[in-house]
This record gives C-alpha cells, sequence and structure tokens, in this order.
C-alpha cells in the first residue's frame, strides 16, 4: 500500500531542484545589485518627483531588497 505523499516524494527524487541563480554567481548578483539600487537611490534624491518616483525610486527598493538577500545568503547567512 503505497500513499500518495510517498509517490510525490519519489517522483520528486528524480528531479532535483535547480535554482536559477547558482551558489557561486550569488555574490556577483548581489554587488551588482547593491550598486546599482545606490546609483539609483542618489539620482532619485538629487532629483524628487512623482515621475522619477515610479522611474528612479521603485527599482532602486526593489535592487537593494533583492541585493540585500542575495548578499546575505552569499555570505553565508540563510534567510
Amino acid at each position: 500500500m503505497s500513499s500518495p505523499l510517498f509517490d510525490v516524494w519519489e517522483a520528486a527524487s528524480a528531479s532535483p531542484y535547480q535554482p536559477t541563480v547558482g551558489k557561486n554567481s550569488q555574490f556577483l548578483i548581489g554587488s551588482v545589485l547593491l550598486f546599482a539600487a545606490f546609483i539609483l537611490a542618489g539620482v532619485f534624491g538629487l532629483n524628487r518627483s512623482f515621475v522619477n518616483l515610479s522611474l528612479l525610486g521603485v527599482p532602486a527598493s526593489l535592487a537593494f531588497g533583492f541585493g540585500a538577500v542575495y548578499m546575505i545568503c552569499a555570505v553565508g547567512v540563510y534567510v
């Protein structure tokens, strides 16, 4: 007698998880995203307007968020 959960477990063992960004490139991608966030936030800080909020502010905050997570994972602190 087999359970459905065991069948799913066996099927998943045949195809292991492959991340989109490999472990060896997390530091580079994190560094690039944090640098881009720093530049975008600096330009946004110099010229603030409602239009620049969507063009510079949102991408800067997203780049900082993802860059911070990639850097945390790259140096060995897992969230």
